[in-house]
């Protein structure tokens, strides 16, 4: 398994950036935070000004629609939907506003989300890159339209300038940029983000409170930690195939050695090597029975893939 873990130690040989688009969401109004807390995962109500809390927006059977970030104001609340249908999740939002709620909903707007990564010779980011404290936001000193999430940039207007401690980083390939997402075992849709999966089964249990009072999808959740009844988890999967063939594609079944099913292929990624071969990565969502397993099946009759756990995976509660 030694190549296994070396294809997950990618680092771009530059000091990098990965670029996402995202969509934003004002609520204004003293209700604002209060919705929030009732439709997302977070423990938002008591929230400060400036606090940056990362939520899963989900559905009262606790399935998640979208993975976001909630940026706390002095009047409400912007809503970054960094994964999901960003215009589903504000119909879903004012359906549940009732004329008292003291809320108003804005237009949705797009975004870019800039994340720095580091490169192969980089051990930490830069202290430029990091004024902004983990779970707080701030606009960028002197600039319009520049926000701080933690270590992210948010970018408002598509022709603002970057910051020159985001701008002389090399923005990710799109082929780079699915390796770092895959690295790190970030949902996205629709191979992890739909309505089949719930956060504990993606291993966003850092996304969740348990212990915030009433909110939609509390009840699923609160069972699921209590039972251990996750019934399946998000792992990351590679192979070299070495030879042509068929390719391994999302919703591709997984065995294990003695046959059992074990669950199926959720993300792939075929990266050429210099020697004619190629380098599979991918995500999958393994059953519960199968989670000790370092290798599953391809198939009935293909090859074994290499398991193991995403860096960024947060392992479910189990309450007794």
């Amino acid at each position: 398994m030694d190549g296994a873990a070396s294809c997950w130690s990618w680092r771009p040989e530059a000091p990098s950036r990965l670029e996402q688009g995202v969509s934003l969401l004002r609520l204004d109004g003293p209700d604002a935070l209060r919705v929030l807390h009732g439709q997302t995962s977070q423990a938002i109500e008591a929230a400060a000004p400036g606090s940056a809390l990362a939520t899963c927006v989900i559905s009262p059977t606790a399935r998640l629609r979208a993975t976001a970030q909630v940026l706390v104001t002095d009047g409400g609340a912007w809503l970054v939907i960094e994964a999901g249908d960003g215009a589903a999740v504000r119909t879903a939002l004012d359906r549940v506003l009732f004329p008292a709620d003291r809320v108003e909903l804005g237009p949705l707007q797009q975004a870019r989300l800039i994340t720095p990564v580091p490169s192969a010779l980089e051990t930490v980011l830069p202290a430029e890159l990091t004024p902004c404290e983990p779970g707080q936001w701030a606009p960028w000193p002197g600039a319009d339209g520049l926000w701080l999430l933690g270590q992210q940039l948010l970018v408002l207007n598509g022709e603002a300038a970057l910051p020159a401690a985001f701008s002389r980083r090399t923005p990710l390939s799109p082929l780079e940029q699915e390796r770092w997402r895959l690295q790190h075992g970030i949902p996205s849709p629709p191979g992890e983000l739909n309505d089949e999966v719930n956060p504990f089964e993606l291993g966003l249990a850092n996304r969740v409170s348990l212990n915030k009072g009433c909110y939609v999808g509390q009840e699923t959740l609160a069972k699921l930690a209590s039972t251990g009844g996750v019934k399946q988890q998000l792992r990351r999967w590679c192979w070299l195939q070495s030879e042509r063939g068929a390719s391994p594609c999302a919703g591709d079944g997984l065995i294990t050695s003695s046959g059992e099913r074990a669950g199926s292929i959720s993300s792939a990624l075929a990266i050429p090597q210099s020697d004619g071969a190629v380098q599979w990565l991918g995500l999958a969502l393994v059953r519960r029975s199968a989670l000790d397993q370092r290798a599953l099946r391809w198939g009935d009759q293909g090859p074994e893939l290499a398991i193991s756990l995403p860096e960024a995976f947060v392992e479910p509660p189990l309450r007794s």
